[in-house]
Formats: C-alpha cells, sequence, structure tokens
C-alpha cells in the first residue's frame, strides 16, 4: 500500500491511495468466515455453507466494504501523522480518478483533492493596541436593583384606597344597555384586577380614586384592548366568546391590596446575600455595584473579543483559498439548499473560516486547554445568574454545583459551554499581550457600540 501527496499550488494538493490485494485479501477473508458463521442457506445446515459458495454470494460486497474502509483508515492516518491542515472533507477528483470495478480489479487507486489551509501568522504584541470598553456602574442602577430586590421583599397589606399598581378584588357583573345588571349576564365573584396594567387610558383612569365599597362601571373589552387570553382569564368565558363580549360592567370594590417594599435594613441584606454577609446599607449598595460590574465584565470580553477578531483578521489581511474546492464541499454540505445558496454566502463563510483559523493558531500558541473543571466552573456561574435573575443571590455553593454538573450531562450544552471556555481563556491571554486602549462608557454607550 502507498499514500502520497502532492501539491497543486499552495492550498490545495493531490492525495493519491494506492491498495492492493495483499493489502486488503486477510481483512476480506475474515469476514467472510464470519459470514460463513452466520449464514442460513437451504441444504446446510448453519456454519457449514461451503467457503465457495460464501464468496460467490458475498465475495464482492465484502471486498468493496474492506476496501473503502481500509482507504478511509490509511487517508485519515496519513492527514493525521504528516499534520496535513486540511479544510474540509477529502473529494474524488474527477478527471485522475478511475472507474472502480471490483468484479475484475484487484488492486485499486483513489486520487483525492485537497484543500489545504493557508499558511499565515497570527500574533499580538504591545505593540498591537485594541479597544477595551468597561461599563460605568452608575448610582442610579444601583438604586435600580436595591429597589428590585424591596419590591420582591415586598409585604402585601390591605388598604382602603386604591393607587397605582395596587390590587384590587371585588364583584364583577355584566350590564344591560341601561346599565342595569343584566338578567343572566356574566357575574364573577372575587374577581382580582391590576387596573395599571389596563391599555386604556380612560378606562385605568375609572380606578384611579376607588375606595372599597365603591362600585365602579368600566368596559373590559376596551380596558384590554379586546386581548383574548386577558379576558378569558377575567370574565371566565371562552376565547371565542371574548370576540362578541363588548357590555360594560360594574365592579364592586371589595379589596385593595398593595405591596409594600421591604424595608432596606438587616433583614432585606441578609435574605439577598446570606446572613451576616452585609452588615450596612453602605456595604449592601457596594456589593451590588461590585455584582453589577462583574455581569459587566463579561460584556467587555465580549466586546474586546469581537474587536480583536476585527483587528487581527485585517492584521491577517485576506488569505489565499482554494475557491472551486471549497465551494464543492460547501455544496455537498448544503445540498438542499442549491449552488444559489452557496453563492450569497460563500464569502461570508470565508470570513468565518478565517477567523477560526486565527483562532486555532492564537488558542495553539498560548496552550489554551479546556479542562471538566472550567466547564464546571461556567456551569456554576451561568446558574448563580440565572437565580440572580429572579432575586436569589446567597445560593449554596452545592445546589449550585448540582445544577452546573446537570447542565453538563446535556452534550448540547457541553459544545457551548466548551467554546465559551475557550473564548474567555482567549480573550484573557490576548488582554495580556495587547495595549489596551481603556476607555470607560456609560452602558447606552455599550449598547450602541455593539449595534
Amino acid at each position: 500500500m502507498n499514500v502520497s501527496m502532492q501539491n497543486v499550488d499552495k492550498v490545495s494538493a493531490l492525495l493519491t491511495v494506492n491498495i492492493e490485494k495483499a493489502d486488503y485479501q486477510e481483512r476480506v477473508e475474515k469476514v467472510l468466515k464470519k459470514y460463513r458463521q452466520q449464514v442460513n442457506m437451504p441444504g446446510f445446515r448453519k456454519g457449514m455453507v461451503p467457503m465457495s459458495l460464501i464468496k460467490k454470494q458475498f465475495g464482492k460486497s465484502a471486498m468493496a466494504e474492506e476496501v473503502d474502509k481500509l482507504m478511509q483508515e490509511k487517508v485519515n492516518e496519513y492527514i493525521r501523522e504528516n499534520k496535513v491542515n486540511m479544510l474540509g472533507m477529502p473529494l474524488p477528483n474527477e478527471e485522475k480518478m478511475q472507474t472502480i470495478d471490483f468484479d475484475t480489479q484487484e488492486n485499486f487507486e483513489f486520487v483525492f483533492d485537497i484543500a489545504l489551509a493557508p499558511e499565515f501568522k497570527a500574533e499580538v504584541t504591545e505593540q498591537d493596541a485594541i479597544d477595551f470598553y468597561t461599563i460605568t456602574v452608575s448610582d442610579e442602577m444601583v438604586n435600580s436593583q436595591v429597589d428590585m430586590y424591596a419590591q420582591r421583599a415586598a409585604k402585601y397589606e390591605k388598604v382602603e384606597e386604591y393607587a397605582d399598581r395596587d390590587m384590587v378584588k371585588g364583584l364583577l357583573a355584566e350590564l344591560d344597555e341601561n346599565g342595569n345588571t343584566k338578567e343572566g349576564g356574566i357575574q364573577v365573584e372575587g374577581a382580582v384586577m391590576m387596573p395599571s396594567y389596563m391599555k386604556n387610558d380612560d378606562q385605568k383612569a375609572i380606578f384611579a380614586t376607588a375606595k372599597v365599597n365603591d362600585v365602579l362601571v368600566f368596559n373590559p373589552n376596551a380596558a384590554f384592548d379586546g386581548n383574548e387570553a386577558e379576558l378569558a382569564s377575567l370574565l371566565k368565558i371562552a376565547r371565542e366568546e371574548v370576540a362578541e363580549m363588548k357590555s360594560n360592567f360594574s365592579y364592586q370594590v371589595e379589596e385593595i391590596t398593595r405591596a409594600v417594599p421591604a424595608a432596606v435594613d438587616q433583614a432585606l441584606f441578609d435574605q439577598v446575600f446570606g446572613e451576616g454577609a452585609v452588615s450596612s446599607e453602605e456595604e449592601f449598595r457596594g456589593k451590588i455595584k461590585e455584582g453589577i460590574a462583574t455581569q459587566f465584565e463579561a460584556d467587555s470580553n465580549y466586546k474586546f473579543l469581537l474587536d480583536a477578531r476585527t483587528y487581527l483578521m485585517n492584521k491577517v489581511g485576506k488569505l489565499e483559498f482554494p475557491d472551486a474546492l471549497l465551494k464543492k464541499i460547501m455544496l455537498l454540505n448544503n445540498e438542499d439548499k442549491g449552488e444559489s445558496f452557496v453563492e450569497e454566502n460563500y464569502e461570508k463563510s470565508l470570513e468565518e473560516l478565517t477567523w477560526h483559523l486565527i483562532k486555532e493558531q492564537l488558542v495553539e500558541a498560548y496552550e489554551i486547554k479546556v479542562e471538566q473543571a472550567d466547564l464546571l466552573a461556567i456551569a456554576k456561574e451561568n446558574t448563580r445568574m440565572q437565580f440572580a435573575q429572579y432575586g436569589m443571590m446567597s445560593i449554596p455553593e452545592e445546589m449550585l454545583e448540582n445544577y452546573a454538573k446537570e447542565m453538563l450531562k446535556k452534550k448540547e450544552n457541553v459544545e457551548g459551554l466548551v467554546n465559551r471556555a475557550v473564548e474567555s481563556k482567549l480573550a484573557a491571554a490576548l488582554k495580556t499581550k495587547a495595549t489596551l486602549n481603556n476607555k470607560e462608557v456609560s452602558m447606552e454607550e455599550f449598547g450602541n457600540l455593539l449595534k
């Protein structure tokens, strides 16, 4: 057997595989012996079918299968051992590849076109200046977070007069065209509403000065802008009936409930960050500010990597690729979408490929490796942030670890976490190599930078 590669130009090559009978004969014999043990053929006991019959019936297919397996093994072995930086997959060369005939041939030659990655050098030194944006944590952001925690820990109190965002509970009754309770009409006891969620300002204003025991008249359809889900839930009717329900309703206010934000005191500090972790409002606000800054750091690193990508791609410049060959590979991978898809998306795919090659080179140069501990750490941070969205800051470490381990059981999660880990480590490495143009920006300015 012989495998050889001949460069056609800088970015393409021919890979030739010559296979002789001696290379595959033993493998084919072994397969046929196995067939003989398993095959059932009329007139013969199992395992006693003459080998001549086995060869006649299965010999050709066994040879074709083993030659194909051997060819693939040797191609992969050659590419691996010779560190061929190949793009995509080998494609049979239509001109040089002769038709294979397993009936008459014993020796075979396979010829493949190979797309080679272009040679270039990606490096970052202190001579390379890249912007790094730090998002300023404003007092307004901290105040908003404090208010959110206080609202989430709110206590509900019964009050006599309505104020915005209060919840009301009462008797809802459909009225006729004369404003009287409609005989046989809809009545709902204990109907609960939050008038502040009404879409119509005029209807919302009807509740603005409501007191317990007041009887108000409003139009639910107008108040909720005909929303099927909200009206069906409020009036206890089927969605199909909502469109026809245009009546006014009376509403006797029985209760008004108000969410009173928790005091910003030790009880709230303990609830948010754990008992004793914070002992003053100043520390509480400081810890909140620190948490916001940590979340923003991930955003800053993401933006930095985008800028580093643009900078490095410009520095490396336009690379040479075997366009015709890569388009063939792209078409094979997107047969259902056709040639028009390839033509429309080819340049964009080259951009992604260029960045992939640059990133691959840097990852190797900086010896970036992703360990199981890295994946667990990122999974835990993901979990921590999810809990934080619901105001749960002091999650026990054991619970975080259990959630993270469950996340890592799903293959699709692991692939995403590996990519995040690589990019996080690459961003950290690039920050130590390049000169950073440090810039402080507001959240709004940062958002505009990402547009």
